[in-house]
């Protein structure tokens, strides 16, 4: 029996958890309270395949298309033909998925050749799930500490000098640090909206795990791919408008009250995130900066409230009356595909970290993520980490995939602030957020991204003597953006979610990650 510790509670740390809870000792952290994360705000669904009218192979398909080049196959595989068992799985948890005459009810979204979207509750998907999750986790799992840091991942070196491994995690509680020893790591931590202005992840997404494992050594990749959500409702807090509503049949429309996807692909709203997402920057620059508008008018009043009470909620709360009017939207911040470079299950280049989630990079999602294959790949990459527990570890499991696609770049970078020659001041996080909105965001430029390198370069993270969770956030941010930055300049093509102004055309023979160390590794 091994002492495995999970970092995060989103689908991917709650299912790491319960699964290893069956054979092993597990310490469940999570610096919030547990269950809040990206996974307990999703709307739009899981996609997998559930239907004789659908076939893995068109799943594998879709998937690979919307990522624009980058899509690692062997994990696209796995994916799409684990994903049918990983919905079974959840059902045994007490998932309790949206029905239609007996059988699952299905919806279509942007770039999907069928109706494969489960949902839940409506557009509750992930409440439903986390919730599911949850309880499953409160009665296995006997050691879940919230409200604790993880600060650092404590490593040695293997005997022969190679790499790290993974000894333990450093907390930081109300009590002060504490080590905590550890045969395995699973990173299930998630992403890192909060780099972003305008977001729609909740205020914990502050990419602490890319981050912890950087710091350890491992391996970053496809870091400059940051997938901007189409359609935010253009409030305070940019609550996310699920693309199922585009699905279910919604339009947008600019402020003449002009359709205008249908001019700019064939699939119009349906068209893959990152295409959808410019084009109503466009038309938001061609209109002095003001909102688009979302027209689900048509839908219904009672469809509407039915099929999307949570929205529907939102709506009212904001005085907006979706069912007659159409809404403001635009894009926010949503997923990163990018993260810690992972084989197929979910090992990283540092022996006995696991990484799962948003947190990790398996290649999947290439440049562009498929609409609801984000909670199909928390669950089937943290049940494939569970498995190899007990594996011998293998020589470097991220570099399985640099066979078929040898990197692009092969960056080597430190932490800012690092530099004592350089004049710094301490970051500040609404000044980092708004500077990557403007030049690292949806469109970007050498211009914009040299401006980002230097405005960073001057910033560094508060003393860690002094550091409260919030410190330790920002240093974990601005170690983030830095890694973005320098990523979105080596990348001289555009491609999927990382679009260039200054190189718009994807270039052929880019289809490579970057792959990101710690200078020194």
């Amino acid at each position: 029996m091994k002492h495995v510790v999970v970092i995060g509670s989103g689908i991917a740390g709650l299912i790491a958890a319960v699964e290893a809870a069956r054979s092993h000792r597990v310490t469940l952290l999570t610096k919030s309270t547990l269950g809040e994360s990206n996974t307990h705000y999703a709307q739009g669904g899981i996609a997998a395949v559930t239907s004789t009218e659908d076939s893995i192979a068109s799943h594998v398909a879709d998937t690979i298309d919307a990522g624009n080049g980058l899509c690692w196959p062997p994990a696209v595989d796995v994916l799409c033909s684990e994903g049918p068992q990983r919905i079974a799985d959840l059902v045994s948890f007490g998932v309790d998925f949206d029905r239609s005459a007996g059988e699952f009810a299905r919806g279509l979204e942007a770039a999907h050749s069928h109706a494969r979207i489960l949902h839940a509750g409506g557009d509750a998907t992930g409440a439903g799930i986390s919730a599911a999750l949850v309880a499953a986790v409160t009665a296995r799992v006997t050691d879940v500490r919230e409200h604790d840091f993880v600060i650092k991942l404590l490593t040695d070196e293997t005997p022969h000098g190679s790499r790290r491994v993974v000894r333990g995690v450093r907390i930081l509680t109300s009590n002060g640090p504490e080590d905590i020893e550890a045969d395995a790591v699973i990173l299930a931590s998630g992403g890192a909206g909060q780099l972003y202005r305008h977001t729609t992840n909740p205020a914990v997404t502050t990419g602490d795990g890319i981050a912890l494992a950087f710091r350890a050594g491992a391996v970053l990749a496809d870091v400059e791919f940051y997938q901007f959500h189409p359609t935010a409702l253009a409030v305070p807090g940019s609550f996310l408008i699920s693309e199922a509503v585009r699905g279910e049949g919604a339009v947008l429309i600019n402020d003449a009250g002009e359709r205008f996807m249908t001019a700019v692909d064939p699939r119009a709203e349906l068209a893959p995130r990152d295409v959808v997402a410019r084009a109503i920057q466009r038309e938001m620059l061609a209109q002095g900066g003001q909102p688009v508008l979302l027209d689900a008018t048509g839908l219904g009043a009672e469809f509407l409230a039915k099929r999307f009470p949570s929205i529907n909620a939102a709506c009212t709360r904001y005085g907006l009356d979706w069912a007659r009017n159409p809404i403001p939207v635009t894009p926010a911040a949503h997923y990163w595909m990018g993260g810690v470079a992972t084989d197929t299950f979910g090992r990283t280049s540092v022996e006995g970290l696991f990484a799962v989630g948003e947190v990790a990079c398996t290649g999947t999602h290439g440049a562009n993520r498929l609409a609801s294959n984000s909670l199909l790949e928390s669950v089937v990459f943290s049940h494939r980490a569970v498995a190899a527990l007990d594996d011998p570890w293998p020589a470097d499991p991220p570099s399985v995939r640099w066979v078929d696609q040898p990197p692009l770049a092969h960056l080597r970078i430190s932490a800012p602030g690092k530099d004592k020659t350089v004049p710094t001041e301490v970051v500040d996080r609404v000044e980092l957020q708004t500077l990557m909105w403007d030049h690292v965001g949806l469109a970007r430029d050498a211009g914009g991204l040299q401006t980002a390198r230097e405005r960073i370069a001057g910033w560094r993270p508060a003393k860690k003597k002094h550091r409260m969770f919030p410190d330790w956030e920002d240093a974990n941010l601005l170690l983030l953006a830095h890694a973005v930055t320098e990523a979105a300049l080596a990348r001289q093509e555009s491609r999927g979610a990382h679009y260039r102004l200054d190189f718009p055309e994807t270039t052929p023979g880019s289809a490579r990650p970057i792959v990101l160390v710690q200078k020194g590794d």
